[in-house]
């Protein structure tokens, strides 16, 4: 059976309690090895059994004064759990945020990879947002600055939505950010062709033409 941890505090009461153990797995979207990562015995250090101790602590001290304000009694009092923040997943943010936090700390690489494994663990469970605007919107923060990481993270947006015409118009921005304006070009004509009444997408693919154009014009007026 699933457990995340080995004791809860009654916030309405002030007694410990067994906890649910399966409940809390299931709030939090763990098993024993998310907490207890340590062999037994070892004495070494397992940092989550104590940050579930500390958020345990919150919990019932939230409790504890919901009950106070509302003076309502503990059967009829609004009762904050672990669910309510974590909806069945160990890390209770938005996906742009976790994903946006790992790409700055660890590189495209681990937010690709780390973007993969919730996905294949998580999809279809309604806890994160696996719609296409998520790795658009962490992209678009980086794009200016880090345009590898963007055109990482809209290559593997671009799996998952391979018909999209903003995922092809915002790789395509992160090309020019590179000033690879021939990538530009062929993944602006993609999007236009599965958007062609797309007037944005239309504009950018000529005006980068027209640029490409006056480039050739002068690197060949520099041959006489």
């Amino acid at each position: 059976m699933k457990h995340a941890i080995l004791f809860v505090v009654a916030a309405a009461t002030g007694t410990a309690q067994t906890p649910d153990m399966q409940a809390i797995a299931q709030s939090l979207g763990v098993g024993c090895q998310y907490c207890h990562v340590a062999a037994r015995g070892s004495g070494a250090p397992e940092p989550k059994k104590d940050i579930a101790r500390q958020m345990i602590a919150m919990t019932g001290d939230l409790n504890t004064k919901i009950q106070e304000i509302t003076g309502k009694p503990a059967s009829e009092a609004t009762r904050i759990q672990c669910v309510t923040c974590h909806r069945g997943v160990p890390i209770p943010k938005q996906l742009t945020e976790i994903i946006l936090r790992t790409l700055n700390e660890g590189g495209a690489a681990a937010a690709v990879a780390q973007y993969r494994e919730l996905r294949n663990q998580f999809y279809g469970r309604q806890s994160y947002d696996f719609g296409e605007e998520t790795l658009l919107t962490v992209a678009q923060q980086v794009t200016q600055r880090k345009p590898d990481d963007a055109i990482a993270l809209l290559k593997v947006n671009l799996e998952f939505y391979p018909k999209s015409s903003r995922g092809l118009s915002a790789l395509a921005f992160a090309y020019t950010r590179k000033l690879d304006d021939a990538s530009a070009i062929t993944t602006l004509e993609k999007a236009l062709e599965l958007d062609p009444d797309n007037g944005v997408v239309k504009g950018q693919l000529e005006q980068l033409r027209s640029y490409q154009r006056r480039r050739l014009i002068r690197g060949v007026l520099l041959l006489f």
